[in-house]
């Protein structure tokens, strides 16, 4: 990442969005610092859960061997395989065999929503993630993170949707928490309009972010638009003064 665009956004997210946190970026790599290896799972660990850390200004980096989920396994590129019967883990389950979600109505849909959900292969053997102020100059994010409440989601919303045409500038679509921030605007760097995702709506992981929080992912050239069109955009308009004022008072007065 150059080091000036850094700085810019540093400079621009702390006069628009004032005390809001940082995004968290993430990129693949055939090469990790051991030090920042996210530890083997002792059974199931939720990746959103590891990512509180990164928030926090941690890097970490998984394999294969370090997520501690199959969600994330998959939805990181690093497995393609799906569990058995997951029509039935993702509908109803099996009665005395396996406890069902109950997120989708039959295991027939789950069978055809898997249809609509295939993750490209991993382009590493890693994934790293850092915040933004931890990226250094070789660093070249795919995505950022935003883990933000509703005012800071509507000011990202309404950005990412400035200089478009269309009115689905930014999509939710259905899947897993990791899905939602790895997998799905991974997806969108493969199409024209590179669209945003808002996510965290996976009732399974929402024990792992505070309870006012969702995520808006963002691919990077879209993130790049975001932040060169902040100064001739809404933010420097009246109306989101009284919303920056809001976020200024609350964020302070939760960290105060």
């Amino acid at each position: 990442m150059e080091t000036a665009f850094k700085e810019r956004f540093i400079q621009k997210w702390n006069k628009y969005f004032p005390v809001a946190d940082l995004p968290v970026g993430f990129y693949y790599s055939d090469a990790a610092d051991p030090k920042f290896m996210a530890r083997p799972p002792k059974g199931h660990r939720c990746l959103i859960g590891d990512l509180a850390k990164v928030r926090k200004g941690k890097n970490i980096c998984f394999d294969i061997n370090s997520i501690g989920c199959f969600g994330g396994k998959r939805f990181c590129g690093f497995a393609d395989k799906i569990s058995p019967n997951f029509e039935y883990f993702l509908s109803y389950g099996i009665p005395g065999q396996l406890e069902g979600e109950r997120y989708k109505k039959s295991p027939e849909i789950v069978k055809e929503f898997i249809k609509h959900q295939q993750p490209a292969k991993a382009p590493g053997k890693y994934i790293i993630f850092k915040r933004w102020d931890r990226m250094e100059k070789g660093d070249l994010p795919l995505v950022l993170i935003f883990f933000a409440p509703p005012d800071i989601l509507s000011g990202l919303f309404t950005l990412a949707n400035f200089d478009s045409p269309q009115p689905h500038g930014v999509i939710a679509p259905f899947g897993a928490g990791c899905a939602s921030i790895v997998d799905y605007p991974l997806q969108e760097l493969k199409t024209v309009e590179q669209r945003a995702v808002l996510g965290m709506f996976d009732v399974s992981a929402r024990p792992c972010v505070p309870s006012s929080v969702l995520t808006f992912a963002v691919p990077w050239p879209r993130l790049v638009r975001m932040v060169e069109n902040m100064g001739e955009s809404f933010l420097i308009t009246k109306s989101w003064k009284k919303v920056r004022a809001r976020i200024k008072n609350r964020l302070s007065g939760i960290s105060g």
